[in-house]
């Protein structure tokens, strides 16, 4: 069964060991952000530094596992059909709005609904960790470090399939930062099987 993520909203939801989670971008250049956090032990939670860490890349795709906090694999990448993704950037959040975009009423963004979708699983706002950026396509200046957010690879229909090697908690949105999706906000759709 396909669910649909409207444009800058979040979900959350379970998914036990082995079952596979496929990310959709039904319109393209959309980013999804994605949090898994161990069931049992919600302290355990995926980790941009170690996973960079051992896949000794920062551009990460099919074949690569996502390690937690504990270097334990939580997700693996089994399908990709785009190839960019970021793992860089945290959740976009009204902070962000107002320091980056100047806003003065901003929107909670990727963060506020993440927070929002996990506090029924007793996941606390300070929990959340940079999140596996579905899409962003993110690009390093090689000599400077320089950051430049451009517009996602992903065409209409593109996904990415990851396997669930722990019981998890997913966190998943329809990323709400204008810059991130080409300056339009469209929905995220995902499958579990």
């Amino acid at each position: 069964m396909r669910h649909e993520i409207p444009p800058r909203s979040g979900t959350a939801f379970t998914l036990d060991r082995g079952q596979r989670l496929t990310v959709i971008d039904p319109q393209g250049e959309q980013v999804a952000d994605l949090l898994a956090f161990r069931r049992d032990d919600t302290d355990e939670v995926i980790s941009s530094g170690r996973t960079l860490d051992y896949a000794s890349r920062i551009f990460l795709t099919t074949g690569d596992k996502i390690y937690s906090n504990r270097s334990n694999v939580l997700l693996e990448i089994v399908a990709d059909t785009v190839g960019r993704h970021d793992f860089l950037l945290t959740p976009c959040s009204a902070d962000t709005f107002r320091i980056i975009y100047g806003d003065t009423e901003p929107h909670r963004g990727c963060f506020g609904n993440l927070a929002h979708a996990l506090a029924p699983y007793g996941i606390g706002p300070d929990r959340i960790p940079v999140a596996f950026n579905v899409f962003m396509n993110v690009a390093v200046d090689g000599t400077s470090g320089a950051l430049e957010v451009r517009p996602p690879l992903s065409r209409a229909g593109d996904h990415v399939t990851f396997e669930a090697r722990e019981d998890l908690i997913v966190g998943l949105t329809a990323c709400s930062a204008l810059q991130s999706n080409n300056y339009a906000f469209k929905p995220i759709q995902y499958e579990i099987g």
